[in-house]
């Protein structure tokens, strides 16, 4: 919301930036509907298009169809071939490279495994910034890159990317931002959050969060983290290392032994690890596929491995319940490794919830990542856009 006194310039860079935004995550929407939005005449919205269509970042068009008689409104669309972001997701066992255009769309992407070898700073720098060459080189050569953005599995210092803590590979206190930007050599800086913050960004501006004002995002990888929407803003703690969902203890007497240095921990209860191990499975795969294993196995009646999912869901249940009683949310959102892990598990979740979060509220959506695998993708996507879209023509100026 504007607050009272700014000029007239400030008003206009404001509403240049509202506007963009409202193509850019809802897509080709009409002037006549912009300004119904925004709370703006139609003269207005001409000239605020009109500068954006200037700038290449949006373009103007006449509608498909129209069955209202008259002159149609035109339909206002974000440039996505020509406007992008490069995004990197830095999960445990993968490495994910984008170019994703303004509007949210994907439109090139690389990947590789990423060996569990410890603080592997320099060789996940090394991979990224060799997909970033290749991504920016097939770019059309008119286009412009706006901004970047990663998302990486650990606790991430605000500001310059640092990564504290990333306890499934013992990265401590590694300037990851600053050295993928070095070795990218673009003259732009990197902008790194934790990843399941950037998930329950991205799922509520454009997945399964969408219409939700307060959510809880859970994204299991080797681990489990998470990210807590209320009022619509992150919730990020006192130095932005909040929502550690992971490390809730849930089993403190007996619980299995946890990477953080505690035991107990939802992470350790439900993660990777405890799936496999429950399964009687260690010796055989890990990572996703092993994950995956695991429910294919109990969809063809593996009692074990059925026994497994119902184990994990009793204390998914768990963390849900205390999460529900918290914060209330409107929508508690499985991603990762849980996304696949949930639907086997749904009865104990939903019977933990019946049985342990308070009756007031309890009416509680559950589901499933509705961005699949690339919501923290998409999240470091957005975070990569914050500028253009905050501040178009300063940001395209620079």
């Amino acid at each position: 919301m504007l607050k009272a006194g700014r000029s007239q310039e400030e008003i206009r860079q404001h509403n240049l930036g509202a506007l963009l935004r409202h193509v850019h995550l809802g897509g080709a929407v009409s002037r006549a509907v912009l300004a119904d939005r925004m709370g703006l005449n139609r003269s207005t919205i001409m000239a605020l298009t009109a500068e954006l269509t200037s700038a290449g970042l949006v373009r103007e068009e006449l509608p498909k169809e129209t069955r209202k008689a008259g002159r149609p409104s035109l339909v206002v669309r974000p440039e996505s071939d020509r406007v992008y972001v490069l995004a990197f997701d830095v999960r445990v066992d993968r490495l994910v490279a984008a170019r994703v255009g303004l509007g949210g769309t994907i439109l090139a992407r690389r990947e590789a495994v990423r060996r569990r070898a410890g603080a592997d700073l320099d060789d996940v720098v090394g991979v990224l910034a060799r997909f970033a060459r290749l991504l920016h080189r097939d770019a059309r050569p008119d286009s412009v890159c706006v901004g970047v953005g990663a998302a990486y599995c650990g606790m991430i210092r605000p500001g310059d990317g640092m990564v504290r803590f990333g306890p499934n590979m013992g990265w401590v206190d590694q300037a990851f931002g600053t050295e993928l930007s070095d070795r990218l050599g673009l003259g732009l800086p990197v902008a790194v959050g934790n990843e399941a913050h950037l998930g329950a960004l991205a799922e509520h501006q454009r997945g399964a969060g969408v219409g939700f004002q307060n959510l809880v995002y859970l994204h299991g990888d080797v681990g489990v983290g998470g990210g807590i929407i209320v009022g619509g803003k992150l919730l990020d703690g006192d130095r932005g290392y909040g929502c550690e969902l992971g490390h809730m203890i849930v089993n403190p007497y007996d619980g299995r032994a946890c990477g953080c240095g505690s035991r107990g921990c939802l992470e350790a209860e439900v993660g990777e690890q405890a799936l496999i191990d429950m399964a009687g499975r260690t010796s055989e795969l890990s990572g996703r596929e092993g994950v995956r294993a695991v429910v294919d196995a109990a969809a063809r009646g593996d009692e074990p491995a059925r026994d497994a999912l119902r184990r994990i869901g009793d204390w998914l249940g768990i963390g849900v319940a205390n999460l529900i009683n918290l914060f209330n949310p409107g929508v508690v959102i499985f991603g990762g490794m849980l996304r696949e892990v949930y639907p086997s598990a749904a009865p104990e979740v939903h019977h933990r919830v019946t049985s342990n979060a308070l009756v007031i509220s309890r009416e509680v959506h559950l589901r499933t990542s509705g961005l699949g695998d690339d919501s923290t993708l998409i999240g470091a996507a957005e975070l990569a856009f914050s500028k253009v879209l905050s501040s178009p023509l300063e940001a395209l100026a620079r």
